[in-house]
């Protein structure tokens, strides 16, 4: 007889089961918190289908049919996987073996990079860490997409998103070593006559220019001449030409000297970037991603 799972209520299984594993159907219904006769129906119900009686009556319980016996292993096992998968066993960052996603633009991965990476090592030694630029998070389908689980950058907005700020980075006016414009104190209008390295990590996607906006609320003028994907092409231009970029500060803070560039002394608008941790409500109440989202926020912060 071919019978569809389709057309079954698999709670009658487990009517089926707890009567199987009492053998009895009031011992089964108290365990169930039903009444005798609520269990005698469900198994009507189940006799119907597979066209068995399953279990005839004796004395002092019931005797299963050779059809209930052949079943049984089978149901228990399935309970047994069910509710395996149901519950979340506790979360054991020495045993992951996940691969985290984690997006940031480049001066993020060389800033906090090494410290995520060491923390991971120390505390997460069977997980994998698989870090892209922003313009392949946009590519992905941003969080949304199942393949990126964090952001490290501007809050998204959107449905289903989580945001926690994090930091806010300050940016700089950077220059070669050895560059004119390091000797003394520009005034606003010698500001005005550099030429910029500007930085689109997502070019034709209709970003907002936030520094082009900083300045032209201070009613200062930036000719961007070159347009680069990311900060480290942009100081590597500006470490062997006479352009000048606005990089974020922990870099030039932490890679400067390296990179040969350094901070002008400069009236340039005051521009903060306010970093938030951004993720969806897919890994929200996941045991790995949450622990993973408190290493790179612990990582960020230096804590």
């Amino acid at each position: 007889m071919s019978i569809s799972i389709a057309a079954l209520d698999l709670n009658l299984l487990l009517v089926l089961h707890t009567v199987l594993t009492e053998r009895s159907v009031v011992r089964a219904a108290e365990r169930l918190h039903v009444t005798p006769s609520a269990v005698s129906n469900s198994l009507a119900r189940l006799r119907s289908v597979l066209g068995d009686p399953l279990v005839t009556r004796k004395s002092r319980g019931i005797v299963p049919t050779p059809r209930a016996l052949a079943l049984a292993p089978a149901i228990a096992r399935g309970l047994r996987e069910l509710e395996s998968g149901l519950h979340e066993a506790p979360f054991e960052p020495a045993r992951c073996t996940r691969t985290f996603t984690l997006a940031v633009a480049d001066a993020g991965q060389v800033t906090w990079g090494p410290r995520i990476a060491a923390r991971m090592a120390e505390a997460l030694p069977n997980a994998r860490l698989s870090v892209v630029g922003i313009a392949s998070l946009v590519a992905l389908g941003d969080l949304t997409s199942s393949q990126v689980d964090l952001h490290i950058g501007l809050a998204g907005r959107g449905a289903g998103l989580h945001v926690e700020p994090l930091l806010d980075e300050r940016t700089v006016l950077v220059a070669r070593e050895g560059h004119p414009v390091l000797q003394k104190r520009l005034s606003p209008r010698a500001l005005g006559t550099l030429r910029h390295v500007g930085v689109e990590m997502v070019p034709g996607k209709g970003f907002r220019d936030l520094v082009g906006a900083a300045y032209a609320r201070a009613d200062l003028r930036r000719e961007v001449v070159i347009t680069v994907p990311s900060f480290l092409t942009a100081a590597a231009i500006v470490a062997a030409t006479d352009l000048v970029a606005t990089l974020p500060e922990s870099l030039v803070a932490a890679q400067g000297a390296r990179l040969g560039v350094r901070g002008v002394n400069a009236p340039f608008p005051a521009h903060i970037v306010k970093l938030a941790l951004c993720w969806h409500d897919r890994t929200h109440a996941d045991a790995a991603a949450r622990y993973f989202r408190e290493l790179v926020r612990s990582a960020v912060l230096a804590v």
